[in-house]
């Protein structure tokens, strides 16, 4: 297998193999992420060579491929005719396959034909990474996370309404969804702001799956080069445990999995949402009163 610079992937695919089918992000102007900018040129991967690899892939691993997520940022993005030759290889290489994945913007979901995105669910991708990170459309702008429709009003929660609209198209197509927000997000000015709409948009939203990570200034980004001048501050870890007990408390999807398990956060937890909100918030009590541990600056990461 070939790769291109860093490669990231969620937590829940720890065990996938990874399919570098695009190089780098088609939007790759998010001001708080590092994961492209390595690769400042986006690429779609010649077909072939994708292909290929999924090839060496099955000779190495074989039966052991059980999930591919492919790569990079907003998969979703490629091509018809080059996601149908690779679900299909897929499926044919790994017969022990059960899931492929991809990350996808909301602006991505919403360029794809409703019949292209069950094609693609008849075809075997099953699940999006989307991540809104924010519901307060003056922060979710703020981190430009998505870009501004033509017709949109400059009043307008344009970035908002995009990803409940992208979400009810995933859904109607039969794909899962996993819905990613970013504790402190909003800099302490808006922090109870993001927090409260954040858990509006993951109710409207009512993915299978819930994450919340945790901001981290990156030297370099949009983000560093420019907080002090607009003077945004990412909350201390009280604020942002606040921010995800508020999330928690709040956010009213049917059944979704949560988790905070990625290493940038301070406390790891897991459940359903909304029936295990209060047990969820109680552990958050218990961690800004000192009595539950706090992962390491050391051991937290991107």
């Amino acid at each position: 297998m070939r790769y291109t610079g860093k490669l990231y992937r969620p937590p829940s695919e720890a065990d996938a193999y990874i399919l570098q089918a695009t190089i780098g992000c088609s939007w790759n102007n998010c001001t708080y992420c590092d994961m492209y900018r390595d690769k400042p040129q986006y690429k779609l991967r010649p077909l072939h060579e994708s292909r290929e690899d999924l090839q060496m892939a099955a000779r190495r691993f074989g039966r052991r491929v059980e999930k591919v997520f492919v790569a990079d940022g907003n998969a979703l993005c490629m091509p018809m005719d080059h996601w149908l030759p690779i679900l299909d290889d897929a499926r044919r290489l790994f017969p022990r396959l059960r899931r492929v994945s991809c990350y996808a913007m909301a602006s991505d979901v919403l360029e794809k034909t409703p019949r292209e995105l069950q094609t693609l669910r008849e075809r075997g991708l099953q699940m999006l990474y989307m991540g809104p990170e924010s519901g307060d459309e003056a922060t979710m702008r703020r981190i430009a996370k998505g870009p501004r429709p033509a017709d949109a009003s400059r009043d307008s929660d344009y970035l908002y309404q995009q990803h409940v609209d992208a979400a009810k198209k995933a859904k109607a197509a039969g794909l899962k969804l996993s819905a990613i927000f970013l504790l402190g997000a909003g800099g302490t000015a808006r922090s109870e702001a993001h927090a409260k709409a954040s858990a509006r948009l993951a109710t409207e939203m009512d993915p299978e799956f819930l994450a919340a990570l945790t901001l981290t200034v990156v030297p370099g980004t949009p983000l560093s080069r420019t907080k002090d001048r607009i003077g945004w501050e990412l909350p201390p870890i009280e604020g942002l445990l606040s921010e995800l007990r508020t999330f928690v408390s709040e956010a009213r999807p049917t059944n979704a999995l949560f988790r905070t398990n990625h290493a940038s956060n301070y406390l790891p937890l897991g459940g359903r949402l909304p029936q295990d909100g209060p047990r969820i918030a109680a552990l958050i009590d218990a961690a800004l009163a000192g009595e539950v541990p706090l992962r390491p600056e050391h051991r937290r990461g991107l």
